[in-house]
């Protein structure tokens, strides 16, 4: 999967799992903050995000402050997932 694809598919599970009515995946920045500023995305959003990741990736999202660094930006979550799957199981 090409970085643009992943970021692509990203955006579109972001507006589908939190059924962000009205925003297109396509005006979503790569490097823009998903949470506070830009998307103004909150806790409940972010645990949704979570699991909708966790089960369409297949990684695992724990708690750890560098699974809560990944969640900064769409950037950082396709880094994320990328590193996330190429971990032996």
């Amino acid at each position: 999967m090409t970085t643009s694809s992943l970021h692509q598919e990203i955006k579109e599970l972001i507006v589908d799992a939190l059924q962000l009515e009205g925003v297109d995946p396509g005006s979503i920045s790569d490097s823009d903050a998903l949470f506070g500023a830009g998307l103004n995305l909150d806790s409940i959003d972010a645990l949704e995000l979570a699991t909708a990741i966790a089960r369409k990736y297949d990684v695992k999202v724990s708690q750890d402050q560098d699974t809560r660094d990944a969640f900064r930006s769409v950037n950082h979550l396709a880094e994320f997932i990328t590193l996330q799957r190429a971990k032996p199981e």
